[in-house]
């Protein structure tokens, strides 16, 4: 299991960039995989790299379609591959952690 960050910034836009993060999440939401948006990126649970890769493409594109003539994208992969992982798992791992 692929467990990414993904943030998607379309510059020169204005200060407020919501709608285009909207329909860049509209794309995470069709593909059908897991995903959790917070205030700052989206965390995604993708089955390979492949997948990964070819939703945020999808994203990317579709903020350029929208207008935005210039997008930053980052990703932070997690590609664990000694063990099953998935976003609940890693906060639960923290959160039973004894201090």
């Amino acid at each position: 299991m692929i467990i990414a960050q993904v943030s998607i910034t379309p510059i020169g836009v204005g200060t407020s960039v919501s709608r285009y993060i909207k329909i860049a999440l509209d794309e995470i939401r069709k593909s059908g995989v897991k995903y959790e948006l917070n205030a700052m990126s989206t965390i995604l649970e993708t089955r390979n790299l492949e997948e990964l890769f070819e939703i945020v493409r999808k994203a990317h594109l579709s903020v350029i379609e929208a207008g935005a003539e210039r997008v930053i994208t980052e990703i932070k992969i997690d590609d664990r591959r000694d063990k099953e992982a998935t976003m609940e798992s890693k906060v639960k791992a923290v959160e039973q952690k004894e201090l």
